[in-house]
Order: structure tokens, then C-alpha cells, then sequence
């Protein structure tokens, strides 16, 4: 089990406040991993014992460069990055605007291409490895409805895990990518615990006959950042519990 462990590793983990970020944090933090967390909540609850904690704007420029050296300052070792944070501010496509389509792009988008710049050239300067986790989505592979500009930005993630992983190679850093399906989370808690109809559907649609949690997420994040996974990069482990894999579902 040693090639699990994180002992020795530290880890930046971006929108870890809550949700699937938390959870891939507790995830790390339990395989042994220094972790420092990030949001912007400035009083977030529930994080990892011994962790540290930043603020930051990711959507805001020059943001990912002044995160990435304040987590250097509160854990010098840092080797690991997982680009987490994101959101959905969708409309229907007819009403959609061009400002909030650059907000998608900026934060789901933007900010993990420099927020990764900003990572792997730390890492090169130090001359040391690492592994970046970008956080994409099964929209990366699978459209819906009124989600235009947040499928758009998942798919571009895809695109961006095999482009870094590609580009960072030589500099002995792997680049692979988490793709959740539907998972309950702060932000499809209220949709999820209020439709029972739609909830029902989707016990049937997904293989394992039930919506995902967000621990369901941290085990995968934490083999492509240990040993175990030193031979792989440029890969999306999708977590969804078989929903993208079957096209009618149970009757």
C-alpha cells in the first residue's frame, strides 16, 4: 500500500471550501499529504485537521500566480496541484450574453491554464516533480440542456489535461484529469433533493443505482497523485457510477 501513500507530498487543492474540492482535500490529507485549501469564503468550516487555508479570486488575472506562491510560503515541499475550481453560470443559448459567457471561460478555464503555468514553473525552477489533477466533467464528453458555455469549458479541460500533460512531460511533471458525473454537492443539492422525479431517473440511469458523493471523487484524485499512478498521464478517470456508460437505463 506504501505506492497509495502521500507521505512527504503537499498539495494545493483549488475550490476546496466544500464540495468535491473538500473531499478530494480530507482524501489527500488521509493519504498522508501537507494540504493547503482554497475558496473564498473567508470562514469555511469542516476542513481537514492541519491544513492551511488561502483566499483568492481565481477569475481575477495575475490571481493563480499570487496563489501558487502563497502556497509555497505555507508548505515549501509543494509538489501536487488539483485545479478544482469552477462554476456554472448558464443561461439558455438564445440569452446568452457575452459577459457571462467570459465569466465561464475565465474562472473554468483561464484560471487553471495559468494557475498550472504558474505551478509547473515553480516546480521547474526547484527542478523537482510533480502532478497536476484538472477537474473536468462528464459535460466535457456529454452536452445538456442550457449549458452551453459550462460543457464548452469542460470540454476544453479535456483538451487542456492532454495538452499539458504533452507539454510538461520533459519537465517530469504528469497532467491527468477527474471527470464526475453527477455528484451531490452544495451546488446540485437543491435541484437533486427537491425533483424526487428527476432523482428517481437518475437512480435508474446510473449503473450503480445511485447519485455520486463527494468522497466518491477523492480516492481517484489521490492514486493519480500517488506512486501508484508515477506511469500514467494524460488520462480522465471518469467517476459517475456508470451514468455515461449505458444509453437507455434500467426500466
Amino acid at each position: 500500500m506504501s505506492d497509495f501513500s502521500l507521505q512527504n507530498h503537499h498539495a494545493l487543492v483549488t475550490g476546496s471550501s466544500r464540495g468535491i474540492g473538500l473531499a478530494i482535500a480530507a482524501g489527500l490529507a488521509r493519504a498522508g499529504a501537507g494540504v493547503v485549501c482554497h475558496g473564498r469564503d473567508p470562514n469555511p468550516a469542516g476542513l481537514p485537521a492541519g491544513c492551511a487555508y488561502l483566499t483568492a479570486d481565481l477569475a481575477k488575472p495575475g490571481a493563480g500566480e499570487d496563489l501558487v506562491a502563497r502556497a509555497l510560503q505555507a508548505r515549501p515541499g509543494l509538489d501536487l496541484l488539483v485545479c478544482n475550481a469552477g462554476s456554472f453560470f448558464d443561461t439558455p443559448f438564445l440569452e446568452m450574453t457575452p459577459e457571462r459567457f467570459d465569466q465561464t471561460i475565465n474562472l473554468n478555464v483561464r484560471s487553471v491554464y495559468f494557475l498550472a503555468q504558474a505551478f509547473a514553473r515553480r516546480l521547474q525552477a526547484a527542478g523537482r516533480p510533480g502532478s497536476i489533477v484538472v477537474v473536468s466533467s462528464t459535460n466535457g464528453f456529454q452536452s445538456e440542456d442550457n449549458s452551453t458555455a459550462y460543457d464548452t469549458s469542460k470540454g476544453a479541460l479535456v483538451m487542456l489535461t492532454r495538452s499539458l500533460a504533452q507539454s510538461l512531460a520533459p519537465h517530469r511533471i504528469r497532467v491527468n484529469g477527474l471527470a464526475p458525473g453527477l455528484i451531490r454537492t452544495p451546488l446540485t443539492a437543491p435541484w437533486i433533493d427537491t425533483q424526487p422525479e428527476t432523482r428517481a431517473h437518475y437512480h435508474k440511469k446510473i449503473l450503480l443505482g445511485r447519485i455520486g458523493e463527494p468522497e466518491d471523487c477523492a480516492g481517484a484524485v489521490t492514486f493519480l497523485c500517488s506512486d501508484a499512478a508515477a506511469y500514467v498521464t494524460g488520462q480522465i478517470i471518469v467517476v459517475d457510477g456508470g451514468l455515461t456508460v449505458g444509453q437507455i437505463g434500467k426500466p
